[in-house]
């Protein structure tokens, strides 16, 4: 009797959905009105039946006709529809205001992926907006980056593979293009905004997996950034401790006001290391494998870097070595290496080989790459405008940022102590 009691409970739960049929039903036949329908409409075989044809299975301008396009409350209402011509690719189409929006000092940042559209697999978008004098902050991807501007002017810092810098101001209807690893940033120049559109080559991409430098810095230890730029680490004890991401800068000048003059390139008297690099260069026949030999002395590090175009395997031959990955996302592990030791640095993850022992650290990077490729943080920072360094690390600490950029401005000097980078012969 119990049982029969469930049953009938249940028998009535599901009458009252089937009674919500012809609510949605008269919903849609509102949305009808002003359509020509077949007088045998509705009377006509099941929709549920094989070779059923919708009368209304045609292309509807949705604008022309003043419909919502995009409706929330039915998913088969009409303005969506459109002709049949065959089995479901998959998501094909979605509204860019309808993708999660991040907003930010002076900016905000939207995405579609292939999360948000299931079939674009390739391709990855973000559509991106800028106030006046605010900072895309500087930062690298593991994708290239295309983009094209869709209203206002922005100013586009970036140094490419072989160390030189680059700063232009870009229009409406401008493009850019950024390989893999490319450090760059992006300044607002517009009193109304700069608005673009960004393209990156995997439709994986996420915005948030974005290697960004305050991010960088936040999760490497002050004593290492200090050996990084041979200075005190007071210098560093009021850097931003997380990701500044979007933020208000200061307006910059004309790009001749602003251009730095070094190359972030050391030249040293005192060499406390050797990087010998050896690819396709000049070893012709290595068209799969580059690699560098690497000594670091006591005390010493191979500076922070990552590499664009191959992930680094890495092999110990001598000595006690320390490195900090650095993975974007906020994430970032230390490990602690020994002769006999193998390593592995994935593609674009920024980190460094700090020597911890009493004797040189001997080590091999290999590369499954016909080139060498590197991007060192020192060499950015010096290829990058002041005004936008110091806003990025020392907007709170103005004085610490005079002291770090004389620091910089004299990187073509004979000081400092650096591990000394040539090719082999």
């Amino acid at each position: 009797m119990q049982l029969t009691s469930s049953l009938l409970i249940l028998s009535a739960a599901l009458s009252e959905v089937g009674r919500a049929v012809p609510v949605q039903d008269s919903q849609r036949q509102r949305l009808l009105d002003g359509h020509s329908l077949p007088s045998n409409f509705g009377k006509s075989k099941s929709p549920y039946t094989p070779g059923f044809k919708d009368p209304l299975d045609k292309a509807v301008d949705s604008v022309g006709d003043k419909l919502d396009p995009c409706p929330t409350v039915m998913a088969w209402a009409l303005p969506c529809w459109a002709p049949g011509t065959g089995s479901d690719p998959g998501r094909v189409r979605i509204c860019f205001a309808d993708s999660h929006v991040r907003i930010e000092e002076g900016g905000w940042t939207r995405q579609t992926t292939v999360r948000e559209l299931g079939s674009s697999v390739e391709l990855a978008a973000v559509n991106m907006r800028l106030d006046e004098g605010v900072i895309r902050e500087l930062h690298w991807h593991k994708e290239a980056e295309w983009a094209y501007i869709l209203d206002g002017e922005v100013r586009v810092t970036a140094i490419d593979y072989e160390g030189g810098n680059f700063m232009d101001d870009l229009k409406k209807g401008d493009l850019w293009y950024f390989p893999s690893g490319v450090p760059h940033s992006l300044q607002g120049l517009s009193p109304n905004g700069t608005e673009f559109l960004l393209i990156f080559d995997d439709g994986n991409f996420s915005e948030e997996s974005t290697f960004i430098l305050s991010d960088w810095l936040a999760h490497t230890p002050k004593s290492v950034i200090a050996k990084n730029f041979d200075l005190a680490p007071e210098i560093f004890a009021h850097i931003p401790d997380s990701e500044k991401y979007i933020f208000q800068g200061t307006n910059p000048g004309s790009i001749e006001e602003e251009r730095p003059t070094g190359k972030g390139v050391k030249k040293s008297k005192r060499a406390v290391g050797k990087v010998r690099i050896t690819d396709s260069k000049n070893f012709a026949v290595s068209k799969t494998v580059a690699a560098a030999h690497v000594t670091i002395q006591p005390g010493a590090i191979r500076e922070m870097h990552w590499h664009p175009n191959a992930d680094e395997w890495s092999f110990f031959i001598k000595g006690r070595a320390r490195i900090t990955i650095f993975a974007a996302e906020g994430t970032a592990r230390t490990f602690d290496y020994v002769p006999g030791d193998v390593g592995i640095v994935p593609r674009n993850n920024g980190h460094f080989v700090e020597n911890i022992g009493d004797e040189p650290v001997e080590m091999l990077e290999v590369f499954r790459a016909d080139e060498f490729l590197d991007f060192s943080l020192f060499q950015w920072m010096g290829g990058t405008p002041k005004k936008m360094v110091v806003d990025h690390l020392f907007k709170d600490d103005p004085e610490s940022g005079e002291v770090f950029w004389k620091k910089e401005d004299r990187s073509l000097s004979d000081d400092g102590d650096v591990v000394e980078r040539v090719v082999s012969s």
